[in-house]
């Protein structure tokens, strides 16, 4: 199997890290400082030079990716995996154009975020400053190594990656490109590093280096995340798994019953915002559950479902408890009749990993119960959960989807990058 960090939920004492590894970290704590002073116009010009390496590199990305593949297949690397894992000309082409939109955004660095003049004359502004060193530790994405960076890059932040041994060639490709464009604008090479040659123990060090490394970003799978936030000594900031549901109301539109279910649970699967567990109210379920699962059968999709759906829809296995607790990133998707929103909402409390749920309804007033009621990161009405993602919320790209509840929520962007400080200018004052 692949060298991820998840072989076991808990890990003897970190060994003292290799000299190579903390001189990195103590490189990458030299490079931010370089970074937080630079300018917008500098850093820009860093993201143009990485969007151009990018989207001419697939000659030498390509071949490094498809021999992570082969081995991913080799290993047993699971199909959701290995699409996550997977390049092409297209998927480069988009990964450039998102960092060239990163470009356009706002930098949030020296942003004012509030102030005022107190009554002695002292001024106090509080700015947006970067993190310092971010580290991030994820799994077979080699799309998170080029979107992390820019978003680093762009927020002021030097990062050290951990992308896991699925990714591995494809990962040293992708960083010696950023690495060679961030010194021909006059950056330091060592503000975007790899420590995908330490394997685990490299994991292990990141997640220890409390002084070097300011916050740490887990993007991944359940078992992942949770070794992050229980391991380590780093502030992490927690990005979740997505049990992701969709509710059918009584009043549901039948078309955009089946439209916003086959696109929430079809179009890419593997991803975190992908749907998961369909609830669909009693009074809706003869006219609304035969044609939406229809529509999912047409597309593969297998059907987990309770005794009720099965009475409607036939062509499904029985749904058990594991199921509703279950991300399957995968063709499959369980199912469920509900009395009323009351009980699909309690359903959500109990399985939801606060990721996204949507309603499909003409209710107002059940829509409105819903936003307000329901406690994921992101909550939608009439609207296919695959919004969920930086891109589409005008980000250029995204360090994850945020699932808890302190300093970032939901899409992480530029100003989740960042932290404050207080600035205060005085004219003598002295405290009486």
């Amino acid at each position: 199997m692949t060298d991820t960090i998840l072989d076991s939920p808990t890990y003897p004492t970190p060994p003292v890290a290799p000299p190579a590894l903390g001189d990195r970290l103590r490189a990458a704590r030299v490079a931010s400082l370089a970074l937080a002073t630079a300018n917008t116009e500098l850093k820009n010009r860093a993201l143009e030079a990485i969007a151009r390496a990018v989207g001419a590199g697939s000659p030498n990305i390509l071949p490094a990716n498809r021999l992570d593949l082969a081995n991913g297949r080799s290993n047993g690397l699971s199909q959701a995996l290995q699409d996550r894992l997977a390049l092409s000309e297209s998927r480069l082409s988009a990964l450039a154009d998102a960092v060239l939109e990163i470009t356009a955004l706002v930098d949030p660095v020296g942003e004012t975020v509030r102030g005022r003049v107190l009554p002695n004359g002292i001024r106090i502004d509080q700015v947006r400053v970067p993190f310092g060193v971010v580290g991030v530790i994820y799994e077979a994405r080699p799309n998170v190594t080029v979107d992390i960076a820019a978003l680093a890059l762009k927020s002021g932040n030097a990062v050290v990656l951990r992308g896991g041994s699925a990714a591995e060639n494809t990962n040293r490709v992708l960083v010696g490109l950023i690495q060679d464009a961030l010194a021909s604008v006059g950056l330091p090479r060592e503000c975007v590093q790899t420590i995908d040659e330490f394997g685990r123990d490299g994991a292990r060090e990141l997640m220890q280096a409390r002084g070097l490394v300011d916050v740490l970003i887990p993007r991944g799978s359940a078992s992942l995340i949770e070794t992050v936030v229980a391991e380590s000594k780093v502030p992490v900031i927690e990005t979740g798994a997505g049990v992701v549901h969709v509710f059918l109301d009584e009043s549901a539109d039948e078309q955009w019953s089946v439209d916003i279910v086959q696109n929430a649970k079809v179009q890419r699967p593997s991803v975190c915002n992908a749907l998961e567990t369909l609830l669909v109210h009693r009074g809706a379920a003869a006219r609304l559950v035969p044609p939406v699962l229809a529509r999912l059968r047409e597309d593969g999709v297998v059907i987990h479902a309770d005794d009720e759906t099965r009475a409607l829809f036939s062509d499904a296995v029985p749904a058990t408890e594991e199921d509703w607790q279950t991300e399957y990133m995968s063709l499959d998707i369980s199912v469920r009749v509900v009395s009323d929103i009351d009980e699909a909402m309690q359903h959500i409390r109990q399985y939801s990993t606060h990721h996204t749920e949507s309603i499909i309804t003409n209710d107002l007033g059940n829509a409105e119960r819903f936003l307000t009621e329901v406690d994921s990161a992101a909550v939608m009405v009439n609207a296919s959960t695959r919004f969920t993602d930086g891109g589409e919320f005008g980000f250029g790209a995204e360090v994850g989807i945020s699932t808890q509840k302190l300093h970032a929520r939901g899409p992480m962007g530029l100003p989740e990058l960042t932290s404050t400080k207080w600035l205060v200018r005085g004219s003598g004052q002295v405290r009486g």
